[in-house]
């Protein structure tokens, strides 16, 4: 069926409607094709790259997939090894370093003591000082009147000028050739001898001023005015003063044989007197014997004290008491730290890695707060405070830092004082 249209210039378009086709398709004419439209579609581009693509999609899913899983796994397994890993407080086995008393018997002396004897005879003129007064090194204590002294050294003298005088005119003569050189050398010896005996009694004669040896102070006067004096010391001869020196003071000691090898110079020391209670002096080993005394096995030792005070005075009495670290020392753990299990006591110690490892002891002497351990254990093992069953042998603990670990004395020390 055919339509008839007018197309507004007179003419007319027929349209096949049967068959809906165009009537220059069926005339076999070309089409002319519109601009922009692309004549044929990129059928291979498609079928090529569009698979391509979208595998290379997948790929990237599966990838960042399977490494989200992986990440996931990894802090799992961490959280689960922080979770389990146990931390545990630690401390260092060492040897028993509380020093160990020691308390002796010491008697006081001073630095410095003598008594003074006269080294003149004759008689006291006068005495200057006297018990308790504090004196000066060569300071005058006493005087004495010497006659004979006196006597002697004037005919010394007497002779020493008549033996110089003779000398001179000798010289004289030998040089001009009138006397032999055998009477000269007789004359000059001669002087020389007189000589020698004049300034012996001068000097002799200066020992009637007493004077003061050192600083010190005067423990006891001998004499009085007017006491005859004989020169000497001892039995033989007169004692005028008595002066000590007591600052410092010197204390002896005699340590036993087993205590004499941890006594050495400059140890300190404390001593103890009945007449001061609370208090304690200090003091400081300056010398010892180096030997022991075959019958008592003891060794002499000297302690200074300071007496600055004036408060302690020689020929006391008193205790030294020595503090001595004994260098085969047990080794000592806190009481907290072992277990009594079936296999005996036992200390869980940290191993390689921080493992717990189970290590049998030898206990000896309990000291409250501290375990003396006489085997198993060696010195510096870190040892774990407040063990319990449930750490296993093998375990790894997380130990906390090194600084605040201690050694087993001073934990033992600070938990006795809380």
């Amino acid at each position: 069926m055919k339509k008839h249209k007018h197309n507004g210039h007179g003419e007319h378009a027929v349209e096949n409607r049967h068959h809906g086709a165009p009537d220059d398709d069926r005339r076999g004419t070309a089409r002319v094709p519109e601009r922009g439209v692309p004549t044929h579609p990129p059928v291979r581009s498609v079928a090529v790259w569009g698979p391509i693509a979208v595998a290379g999609v997948l790929a990237l899913f599966v990838v960042i997939g399977v490494w989200r899983h992986m990440r996931a796994h990894s802090e799992q397994e961490r959280f689960a090894q922080q979770i389990g890993r146990v931390s545990v407080d630690v401390v260092d086995a060492r040897r028993d370093e509380k020093p160990k008393d020691l308390i002796l018997p010491g008697t006081f002396q001073a630095f410095k003591e003598t008594t003074i004897y006269a080294r003149a005879n004759g008689y006291v003129k006068d005495w200057k000082v006297d018990i308790g007064d504090d004196v000066k090194e060569g300071q005058l204590l006493a005087e004495i009147e010497t006659p004979e002294v006196d006597q002697q050294l004037a005919q010394a003298k007497a002779s020493y000028e008549i033996a110089k005088v003779t000398a001179d005119r000798w010289r004289d003569l030998v040089g001009k050739n009138v006397v032999s050189k055998q009477e000269y050398d007789q004359n000059e010896k001669a002087y020389e001898g007189a000589k020698a005996n004049y300034e012996q009694l001068q000097k002799l004669q200066g020992f009637q001023q007493i004077m003061a040896p050192f600083d010190g102070k005067i423990s006891a006067r001998f004499v009085d005015f007017g006491t005859l004096v004989t020169a000497g010391s001892g039995t033989a001869g007169t004692p005028l003063f008595g002066i000590v020196q007591s600052d410092p003071l010197r204390v002896y000691v005699f340590a036993p044989q087993e205590n004499a090898p941890s006594i050495h110079e400059r140890l300190s020391a404390k001593i103890v007197l009945q007449e001061f209670p609370g208090q304690e002096f200090d003091g400081t080993v300056t010398r010892t014997a180096g030997a022991l005394n075959p019958q008592s096995r003891t060794m002499q030792v000297e302690v200074q004290v300071p007496n600055h005070e004036g408060r302690l005075y020689a020929g006391m009495y008193g205790q030294v008491k020595f503090f001595l670290a004994d260098e085969n020392a047990p080794i000592v753990v806190p009481a907290n730290a072992f277990l009594f299990r079936t296999e005996g006591p036992q200390v869980a110690t940290i191993g390689n890695g921080d493992r717990i490892h189970w290590q049998n002891i030898h206990v000896g002497r309990d000291f409250g707060d501290r375990i003396e351990v006489l085997d198993g254990l060696k010195e510096n093992t870190k040892v774990v405070m407040n063990p319990t069953d449930d750490l296993r042998e093998g375990t790894q603990v997380e130990v906390k830092p090194t600084g605040e670990s201690k050694p087993a004395s001073s934990v033992a020390q600070s938990a006795s004082t809380k």
